[in-house]
């Protein structure tokens, strides 16, 4: 038997085992009128997963402990979906990824600032299935959330289904890309002058975003509106990250002879100024 750590929400709970493992179990009104202490009915219990280290359990706590119960039941409805049309099994790691996007695309949308997907033209050509799914999660949002996403979001919310099926990345140069990930990294700690702290969120995060960076600089992919107003936005606002982001840029030019869109540096720039630090 299951014992109830902590209740997320009526879907998700936080578990352990008899061995005292640390588990997150999902399944139709688990969590319904539950308490610590309890246990669970195993006949309710849909999935299991393992939590593997503490930064993962500070993910789960951040997104499925703050989120609204409606943005998760659409994740969970979300997954479902694609797990049927892939025929595939998803890891617990793209609940957190995915809602965490939704979150903040929402929130975006509300401050009435779209962000384009460089990978776009690229995603609608090579992974038709996962941008279909991106379209209906679009729809879905519009149904239970009563809010309209950007179309380009289909692209942004189908490269999270792309990268969570195990065969999932955009290229083989896994080497070269490491690299450019792990240089990145580099220039951004001397740049401040301090370690980043890597069980924080936002450095998760953060690494993620330049893992895709990477992506593209290997495929030699310079997409993006290079929205100016953005750009001089984030200039002003962010001037420490902005000239950390330059640094980058000046290191990618003469590296990879790429050349990093406005937009790229927008994007990058602000992942920098939510890392904590400075």
């Amino acid at each position: 038997m299951l014992k109830i750590e902590r209740v997320y929400n009526n879907n998700v709970v936080q578990a352990s085992d008899e061995n005292g493992k640390e588990l997150i179990v999902m399944g139709r009104g688990l969590g319904f009128q539950k308490r610590s202490g309890e246990f669970l009915n195993p006949d309710q219990i849909e999935k299991t997963f393992v939590l593997q280290n503490d930064l993962q359990m500070t993910d789960i706590r951040e997104i499925f402990g703050t989120l609204p119960q409606e943005e998760l039941g659409l994740v969970n409805l979300l997954i479902h979906k694609a797990e049927e049309a892939l025929e595939t099994t998803f890891e617990l790691s793209l609940y957190v990824a995915l809602a965490d996007h939704l979150h903040f695309a929402l929130e975006r949308t509300k401050q009435g600032m779209a962000l384009e997907n460089p990978l776009a033209w690229e995603i609608r050509k090579f992974y038709p299935k996962e941008y279909q799914l991106g379209l209906e999660a679009l729809a879905l949002v519009q149904e239970k959330l009563g809010q309209t996403l950007d179309k380009a979001e289909a692209s942004s919310l189908a490269l999270h289904f792309v990268n969570a099926q195990k065969n999932g990345a955009l290229g083989k140069e896994s080497y070269t890309i490491g690299r450019i990930v792990t240089q990145i990294l580099d220039i951004v700690r001397l740049h401040f002058g301090y370690e980043m702290d890597e069980n924080d969120t936002s450095y998760h995060r953060f690494v993620i975003h330049v893992q895709y960076f990477a992506q593209r600089v290997v495929n030699g992919l310079v997409q993006g509106t290079n929205d100016a107003f953005l750009f001089e936005q984030v200039q002003q606002n962010y001037p420490q990250a902005f000239a950390c982001t330059k640094k980058i840029k000046t290191y990618i030019r003469e590296a990879y002879n790429f050349e990093m869109s406005k937009d790229e540096q927008v994007y990058l720039t602000i992942h920098i100024q939510r890392l904590k630090g400075y």
